[in-house]
């Protein structure tokens, strides 16, 4: 294709012509990297190490640094091979979404005219001759912070979480630490979860007594030396010096560390994952620990996400739990009544995190609700029949579990999620159901839960609801829902209506079973009903959408041989 331009006889703009036509050419063969978007809400990052610098040969899939976003810090790869010739963003700074992070090309070629035309951020003309020539390496050692000490904050254990709290210690100031040893039980918006060291030495300063709470990325444990002072980094609040530019070799850097949780299999083995494989299957409602791997080692890399077929994949297989699922869940705590003494509780991290989430779902999203009554009859002949079979033991609840993802098959619309200026459609079907524990209310979700069987649904369930009561679910287990389930049936409820857990569109409410009169074929007879409710975000799923829905429940519940087409 050919182009032709007409201007008038300009020095000045045939020069300009002539140096975009210099920068078109770098950039064809250059590779600029700029800072990526690691999730939906980021609109910086923050480099927190280096892996590479300028001047290392850089190959496909090798870890270029370690990217902080408002969510947790992970490793960035490499798409490319080549020589790192310029960073543009120093460790402990931060730079938008889309602005140069790194320039790989050859080793040696010029890349001032590229800096210049692709990083918006000021630079002087000193500073482009420097990254075109002699390439200074970065540091970012501190004057503050002695060699060999790790600053730990508190890391962000899930999407929600500002804060954390610090159930309790199991290291003291002192303490030998090893890498994998527990130092604490942290209470999150969700769970109480272990959080492992990643490094080793002397346990120097705790950021949080027990029973108390701290914003995430605060100091929360100091590891080093034994005998280290550390009072100036707890003075400076475990910050960091800013990076200076030097020619000289770069010395160990000592950085902030914001310690992730390590993803770990049901054997407690850690998970061989790609950054950008864990992000896909987060968004995909993926089991990692059900992906094998075809990377180096068995890591699981982007084509394993890609390729992962949910109906072959192994459900992990769970001990019988005595604890029905249809038993009366966990209520609150039960208070004793004292005549004229009155008394106070004070909030859980739980409750307090719940009571905020449920104020803004209410009163942001425009509910409406539906509901319809449900002929049990079949389902109870059904269930029966399920049962008399070996090693099998099906709830009335597995079965509205099933019939519902199946019917969010046939209503995608249903299975959505409001995200502002655009609707998310999912294309998996992850149900939350709804558990009380003391301290309120947690939603284990079925991930792929239109694939699974009664067996793995009841199993599932049961396994998850007896780990939620002893706060033993991990984050990942309580995150990725598109649609959820509350029922209140074992308490004899009739009918009721849920407020939605946000981002889903929807959630479910399920009845007690009653036994009452109804009339079959012009006579009336004794028959067994259940009334389900359905609560629905008007601004995704309109009135006849949630009808047509419940309708189609209404259809695989009341003939349950229909699941099986």
């Amino acid at each position: 294709m050919k182009f032709e331009i007409w201007v008038w006889n300009s020095l000045s703009f045939k020069s300009r012509i002539s140096n975009l036509e210099s920068q078109i050419n770098i950039k064809i063969m250059a590779e600029v990297i700029t800072m990526p978007r690691l999730s939906d809400t980021m609109t910086e990052g923050k480099v927190s190490k280096w892996h590479k610098k300028v001047g290392d040969t850089v190959k496909e899939g090798d870890v270029l640094a370690e990217i902080e976003t408002d969510k947790a810090v992970q490793d960035f790869e490499s798409e490319f091979n080549g020589t790192l010739l310029y960073i543009g963003t120093e460790e402990g700074s931060n730079s938008p979404v889309d602005s140069v992070l790194a320039i790989i090309w050859n080793a040696g070629e010029d890349i001032s005219g590229l800096v210049s035309a692709g990083n918006s951020a000021p630079q002087t003309e000193e500073k482009k001759e420097e990254v075109a020539v002699s390439a200074p390496e970065v540091s970012a050692v501190s004057a503050e912070i002695p060699a060999g000490v790790e600053v730990i904050t508190m890391p962000r254990l899930s999407d929600t979480m500002t804060e954390g709290k610090v159930a309790k210690w199991h290291k003291n100031v002192g303490d030998d630490v090893k890498e994998g040893d527990i130092l604490a039980e942290i209470e999150t918006d969700k769970a109480v979860q272990d959080f492992e060291s990643e490094f080793k030495g002397t346990l120097l300063y705790q950021g949080v007594s027990e029973g108390n709470a701290t914003n995430v990325d605060e100091i929360l444990a100091i590891i080093g030396p034994a005998g280290t002072d550390v009072s100036a980094i707890v003075a400076g609040g475990g910050k960091v010096a800013a990076p200076v530019a030097t020619e000289a070799p770069k010395a160990e850097a000592v950085t902030t560390v914001t310690v992730p949780v390590s993803t770990t299999t049901s054997t407690g083995g850690r998970i061989n994952i790609s950054p950008l494989a864990k992000k896909m299957a987060s968004e995909k409602g993926i089991d990692i620990s059900t992906v094998k791997g075809s990377g180096d080692n068995g890591r699981i890399v982007k084509k394993d996400i890609e390729n992962y077929q949910p109906s072959a994949a192994p459900v992990q297989q769970t001990a019988a739990v005595s604890t029905s699922v249809a038993s009366a869940p966990a209520a609150q705590v039960a208070m004793n009544f004292v005549a004229g003494e009155t008394t106070e509780t004070v909030n859980s991290q739980v409750r307090n995190i719940i009571a905020k989430r449920l104020s803004e779902s209410k009163f942001t999203a425009p509910h409406y609700y539906l509901m319809v009554e449900i002929n049990m009859d079949k389902a109870i002949e059904a269930r029966k029949e399920l049962n008399s079979l070996p090693d099998t033991k099906v709830s009335f609840n597995d079965m509205v579990i099933k019939a519902t993802a199946l019917a969010l098959r046939k209503h995608p619309q249903v299975n959505s999620s409001w995200a502002g200026d655009k609707i998310i459609h999912h294309g998996n079907i992850n149900v939350g159901v709804a558990v009380a524990i003391p301290d309120g209310l947690v939603v284990p979700v079925l991930k792929n839960a239109d694939y699974m069987n009664y067996n793995q649904i009841s199993a599932s369930v049961k396994d998850m609801a007896s780990r939620a009561k002893s706060k033993g679910l991990k984050a990942n287990e309580m995150e990725g829902s598109t649609f959820s389930i509350s029922n209140l049936g074992m308490f004899g409820i009739e009918t009721f209506t849920s407020i939605i857990n946000q981002p889903n569109s929807c959630i479910l409410s399920v009845g007690a079973i009653i036994e009452k009169p109804v009339v079959k074929n012009g006579q009336i007879v004794v028959g067994n009903t259940m009334k389900l409710s359905l609560a629905c975000d008007h601004r995704v799923v309109d009135g006849a959408t949630g009808a047509q829905f419940l309708q189609t429940l209404k259809t695989y519940l009341e003939s349950p041989l229909t699941m099986l087409l």
